[in-house]
């Protein structure tokens, strides 16, 4: 059978695929959007009942779509934001494809003809073959949820749920629970079973923190003004251009307020430093629980000292309020667990995720894995990718920051389509810093779009 042939294939049906459909619907052009599961499903499967956004409701902003809600202040929670996003397919009706995953893309031809501008790409579909000339990938950078390999080698019986799995306390049986990780799920999960008056045991990384609101404003708000979520990627340093970096940890739930670890564990949470390994049924950490709170409260101190340094160039007469956080409690040295004695039940691995590219046959990828692009235009012309974390900016990865980053691609699209080339579509390309390795080292790659 002939291939369907189509202008533009969107990959995934998440918010950026959304986002991008928004503005191909605008202008016109036709496309589909292909989503092996149902679209947003993540939203509703892969979040637990408590969970809400950690940014206010004032920055969740898609094309053409902004939260006109009673509190631009607050925090939604999973069912609200599920609501907000479904009103936003229903506003534009994107061509959705449901229920098709695609498990081989590749450019079409051998050699130099692969990265030929108009040959386009074959895509292998669960619902038959399509021919595209440009794709956009938007399925977001955490794809496999990841537990370390030493998980296999707990006791039979303990039960181990990845964070992407957990729901709520009641799920996991009575008793005491180990949470694993501190970035924005592990700490609120933790916080959820310490608050359903569980017995919860946290090994801590090197997650940073910020407080939720300083001299009388939410945080975000002040690092909003500062215009520090618009900054490039390119002009941040070197070693911090990865999409690997752990997000801050903070909350926004009941109204929205600090993470405190060390308050949890004064009030009775177990602090652990980073789990190492399992031998015989004790688990060893390593001795870096109190160099890893004392990270996370310098990022908090260094934060507030930015927004104190914008209040006082911009002149604003606001609250004072103290800069630095003064620890509420100190650990002291930590010798392992045992879960016997313990009486560990549970173990929840808030251990984050990988990429999982495997059906994507480009030359768009550093020696990690990480894609390799400038702001989501790829050296493959006619390939993007939308929605990674830091494809351009800090927001990027936030419905803030995917509507300019959609926009930015919608042009390139319509460029190409329009026959309109930039510099190095003829054969020759442009050498440009490209964001997204591991080691957050710029590789060079063409600009050809």
């Amino acid at each position: 059978m002939t291939p369907e042939h189509l202008p533009v294939v969107v990959i995934g049906g998440g918010q950026a695929g959304l986002a991008m459909s928004w503005h191909l619907v605008a202008t016109g052009v036709e496309h589909a959007v292909l989503e092996r599961d149902v679209a947003l499903h993540t939203w509703s499967d892969a979040r637990w009942d408590s969970f809400c956004l950690v940014t206010p409701n004032w920055q969740c902003r898609l094309p053409g779509y902004d939260y006109t809600g009673p509190d631009p202040d607050g925090f939604m929670v999973r069912s609200e934001i599920i609501t907000w996003l479904d009103g936003y397919r229903a506003a534009f009706g994107p061509p959705l494809r449901e229920h098709t995953a695609v498990t081989s893309l590749r450019p079409l031809g051998d050699g130099p003809g692969a990265e030929d501008p108009a040959g386009g790409f074959a895509l292998a579909t669960t619902a038959g073959e399509v021919v595209a000339d440009q794709v956009v990938i938007a399925t977001g950078g955490y794809h496999v949820p990841a537990t370390p390999r030493f998980a296999e080698r707990l006791p039979a019986g303990l039960h181990q749920v990845h964070s992407a799995g957990y729901r709520r306390p009641t799920d996991l049986p009575a008793g005491p629970v180990l949470v694993v990780g501190t970035g924005q799920s592990g700490a609120q999960i933790a916080e959820d079973l310490h608050l359903a008056g569980r017995r919860v045991h946290l090994a801590v990384g090197n997650a940073p923190r910020f407080a939720r609101r300083y001299r009388g404003r939410d945080v975000i708000a002040w690092m909003h003004d500062t215009g520090h979520y618009a900054r490039p990627v390119t002009e941040k340093p070197i070693e911090e251009r990865t999409q690997d970096r752990t997000n801050h940890y903070v909350t926004g739930r009941d109204g929205g307020r600090d993470i405190d670890l060390r308050a949890f564990a004064r009030d009775g949470m177990v602090l652990h430093g980073r789990l190492l390994g399992v031998e015989d049924g004790q688990l060893r950490f390593a001795d870096d629980l109190r160099a890893n709170l004392d990270a996370a409260d310098e990022v908090y101190n260094g934060i507030n000292g930015l927004i104190d340094d914008h209040i006082a160039a911009k002149g604003l007469d606001v609250p004072i309020g103290p800069s630095r956080y003064a620890p509420v409690w100190r650990p002291e040295r930590d010798t392992g667990l045992d879960l016997g004695v313990e009486e560990i039940v549970a173990v929840v691995w808030a251990t984050g995720f990988t990429r999982d590219y495997r059906w994507l046959h480009a030359g768009v990828f550093d020696g990690a894995g990480h894609p390799q692009h400038r702001r989501g235009v790829t050296a493959v012309p006619g390939l993007y990718f939308l929605g990674l974390p830091w494809q351009h900016t800090w927001g990027s990865g936030r419905f803030a920051g995917l509507a300019p980053d959609a926009a930015h691609l919608a042009e390139r699209i319509n460029e190409r389509i329009a026959g309109r080339r930039t510099a190095g579509t003829t054969g020759t390309c442009g050498s440009v810093e490209t964001t997204g390795s591991a080691s957050g080292r710029g590789e060079p790659a063409r600009d050809c779009r």
